[in-house]
């Protein structure tokens, strides 16, 4: 839920735009039906496949452009962002059972994609767990539902919850990562998503969580992105984004 709050890093004041509230749990997430554009839906494809050596297996990020096609219910005429501005970066992840899966898929803004693929380099090889990685075309646009899946995703052109204004995921210039482990948290406590409440009462290391100050916040700060976890009130730990 976007909303204006207070930032204190750097002692600066900031309009933070905030992504839809997050959902999560340790057990794998059923995803809902959804009739995907570009892409396979889960029910048509799957968990990606895991590689049979994990333990040896390389990180490689191809980073290529995108039609409107593929982004059928995440883009429309009106965009701050034209289709030509968005990049695909498919990639390997570590999976919460230890081993490596391919195809994960991110888009993201043009600009940023290099340092996106970069810094998601960073935290495959600390085998930071990810639940899973897919457009949210594949949820027909649903950031709701994507959340519910316990999806990490970045590109959606849609506004900040209760705003005029553009979400900076509508620009391909933010993520949320594990929504579920990592959950969005109003200035009253509420999560829209009771399942995940016990990643926020307990929000000490575990398995695919962001702490203050670990590796995954320390990766994003190196290429100039803040992190939610550090808002003022509301609170959404998934959160990565560029200003």
């Amino acid at each position: 839920m976007d909303v204006v709050r207070t930032v204190p890093i750097l002692a600066l004041t900031a309009v933070f735009l905030v992504g839809s509230a997050a959902c999560g749990q340790t057990e794998e997430v059923p995803d809902r039906a959804a009739s995907p554009s570009g892409f396979a839906s889960p029910s048509d494809a799957g968990e990606p496949t895991p590689t049979p050596t994990p333990d040896k297996a390389a990180f490689k990020a191809d980073i290529s452009k995108l039609t409107a096609a593929d982004l059928e219910h995440s883009w429309r005429e009106g965009c701050p962002v034209p289709v030509s501005g968005l990049r695909l970066i498919t990639m390997p992840y570590w999976g919460f059972d230890g081993k490596t899966h391919e195809g994960g898929k991110l888009v993201v803004n043009a600009e940023v994609a290099q340092d996106v693929a970069d810094t998601f380099g960073k935290l495959y090889k600390n085998k930071f767990p990810i639940r899973k990685m897919v457009p949210v075309d594949v949820y027909k646009g649903d950031d709701f539902d994507s959340i519910e899946a316990d999806n990490t995703s970045a590109f959606n052109c849609r506004p900040a919850t209760g705003s005029s204004n553009w979400s900076r995921h509508a620009y391909g210039m933010a993520v949320d990562i594990n929504p579920c482990e990592n959950p969005y948290v109003s200035t009253s406590g509420e999560i829209a998503h009771p399942r995940c409440k016990k990643f926020y009462t307990d929000r000490s290391p575990a398995p695919g969580v962001i702490t203050s100050g670990d590796k995954t916040v320390r990766a994003f700060e190196a290429i100039g992105w803040q992190w939610g976890g550090y808002w003022a009130g509301t609170k959404d730990f998934q959160h990565f984004d560029k200003r």
